[in-house]
């Protein structure tokens, strides 16, 4: 296991590249892209994929819950809540702007939401990352992350219809709210992180088998999952010729630099501001495309789930990961 202190001044040096890539949950992602690229028959089947995803929002919303109650609610964590929703409603509108130069306005309006709602595997690999590495981060960016999945969402869908695209008939935004909010993987997240808050660290110990022993082979079989799912994603990439591909890097790379300076002001440790930086970084591929199927129909799910699945997410996984730490480590040095 690396130190922070092995890693101090690194600048995307290769011992801060390698300490993720030689990450096992990193390489078993790795062997899922193989497994498809070599056409193997190798498959999760169905709804295994499913049971990991909430078994780690779970996890980690449960043992965030757990350290929220040991720091409490401070004004570092006020702030840094109110932070991350005023990023998570800020980068829709940037990206909007961006995308429509190129795209029509419901696949602009779709792209919007992907990439200002957030990506909880990024999130809970981060946190693998920074325990590899022996950092501490705090409990209550579990919460900040609860609170940056639904509000893009909303953005997204005002962009659209009031750019004339979306539904036409009127439309039940209390519905819409219900279903962000109400959401599975939300539900689940927030639900487990109020039992971490409530039964504190006892709580912590009955769990700690389940929570914490498996949690990393829990993560190596989901992500190797998402390899094979990234594989079959990659394919249909090419289609959408090289801007998708460079707003798919360089859009997380600018919201990565917003999060930095946030977490620089702040004054968030450096394990805090990487899952932040991370938070603001990554893309949604889960929440945003089920919440916009319905309500922005037009868009195209080939265009905004394949760049957030295929192309951001494997690139904060394997190269943003550890540039935005090393960059948070020169910063805070």
């Amino acid at each position: 296991m690396l130190s922070p202190e092995a890693i101090l001044g690194a600048h995307m040096d290769f011992s801060l590249v390698s300490a993720n890539l030689l990450n096992p949950p990193i390489l078993f992602f790795f062997l899922g892209l193989l497994a498809h690229f070599v056409r193997s028959d190798l498959e999760i089947p169905q709804p295994l994929p499913k049971f990991f995803s909430l078994y780690l929002l779970m996890s980690i919303g449960f043992k965030g819950g757990v350290e929220l109650r040991e720091s409490g609610l401070t004004l570092e964590v006020v702030l840094t809540m109110g932070a991350a929703i005023g990023m998570a409603m800020v980068v829709p509108l940037w990206t909007f702007a961006v995308l429509r130069r190129r795209l029509d306005v419901a696949n602009s309006a779709a792209v919007a939401a992907t990439y200002g709602s957030i990506s909880a595997v990024t999130f809970i690999a981060a946190s693998a990352f920074l325990d590899q590495l022996a950092l501490p981060f705090s409990g209550h960016m579990v919460a900040a992350m609860a609170l940056m999945e639904s509000p893009a969402i909303v953005i997204g869908i005002l962009l659209a219809r009031r750019n004339g695209s979306g539904r036409s008939e009127a439309f039940d935004w209390g519905h819409l709210l219900r279903d962000s909010f109400a959401n599975g993987s939300v539900l689940v997240l927030c639900g487990a992180l109020l039992i971490g808050v409530l039964s504190g660290a006892p709580g912590m110990r009955d769990l700690a088998p389940f929570t914490t022993d498996i949690f990393r082979g829990m993560l190596c079989l989901f992500l190797l999952d998402m390899g094979l799912v990234s594989g079959r994603r990659l394919v249909a990439i090419r289609k959408l010729g090289l801007y998708p591909l460079a707003f798919s890097v360089l859009v997380p790379l600018v919201n990565a630099g917003l999060g930095i300076l946030l977490a620089l002001a702040l004054g968030l440790s450096k394990g805090d501001a990487l899952l932040f930086t991370v938070l603001c970084a990554s893309a949604s591929y889960i929440a945003v495309p089920a919440a916009l199927r319905l309500s922005i129909p037009d868009a195209n799910p080939g265009i905004y789930v394949t760049m957030a699945l295929a192309l951001t997410f494997p690139f904060n996984l394997l190269i943003g990961m550890p540039l935005y730490l090393s960059v948070i480590e020169r910063l805070w040095s």
